[in-house]
């Protein structure tokens, strides 16, 4: 089967388990534009496993071809499915799909979901397998692109929670702190919450002498996970 048979499949998929209602649902929630065919979680994770088991034999340039086509439908749904697709590829990710990825941050990610998906599966299964590209991931905390810059943080979610590379971790938080825009400053928290498990004397001591920098949405979320008394400190 080509790319383009494949993506026409999958497109009729969606047609016929798309939920009208259930579209409206997802409009209000995204609280902007978005376009979506209203098929629910499960269904998209279904469709994903046949996607993952078809394209299993191809190269990864025809791979890749396909997750343009469906990421020019632009819809939520066919977002979701590149992510859930290619996640079961990441053993063999490296630095040619790092590339591949941050083309899509910056062509095709135009919300929170479809950012977390490739910054917190794909981009992460390339960092874990090459420490090296975690200077890629530096350079986006400047970027004019909000996805990026959110990217940057989630993106270090796994590295986060394993309690891997924690500096550099805190150097990202800690350069992307001052940030004016919601999205990246929900990023920021969460990556600061995943980490904390892990390295709570160091994540506290972080925000006791940083957090005044941060907004009070980052300080809420980094601090859902940690002790009572660490929460009173970061919050006080």
């Amino acid at each position: 089967m080509t790319p383009a048979a494949m993506e026409a499949r999958v497109h009729r998929a969606l047609l016929e388990r798309a939920d009208p209602r259930f579209a409206e649902g997802q409009r209000r929630f995204f609280r902007h534009e978005v376009k979506t065919y209203g098929v629910r979680g499960d269904a998209v994770k279904e469709i994903s496993r046949q996607i993952a088991g078809g394209i299993k034999p191809w190269p990864p340039e025809r791979r890749v071809e396909l997750m343009e086509r469906l990421w020019k439908r632009g819809a939520l749904e066919s977002g979701a499915l590149v992510c859930h697709a290619m996640r079961r590829f990441a053993r063999t990710f490296g630095e040619r799909e790092f590339l591949v990825f941050e083309e899509w941050l910056d062509r095709h990610v135009r919300n929170w979901a479809h950012c977390d998906g490739v910054a917190s599966w794909l981009v992460a299964g390339c960092l874990a397998n090459d420490e090296s590209l975690l200077g890629r991931v530096w350079q986006w905390t400047d970027s004019p692109n909000r996805w990026k810059r959110r990217a940057a943080a989630v993106s270090l979610l796994q590295e986060a929670k394993q309690g891997r590379h924690t500096d550099f971790v805190l150097r990202v938080a800690e350069r992307l702190l001052p940030e004016r825009d919601d999205m990246v400053q929900k990023g920021v928290g969460w990556l600061l919450k995943e980490a904390y498990p892990r390295r709570p004397a160091e994540v506290a001591a972080f925000l006791l002498r940083e957090g005044h920098r941060a907004s009070r949405l980052t300080l809420r979320y980094a601090a859902e996970k940690m002790t009572a008394a660490d929460r009173r400190q970061v919050l006080g």
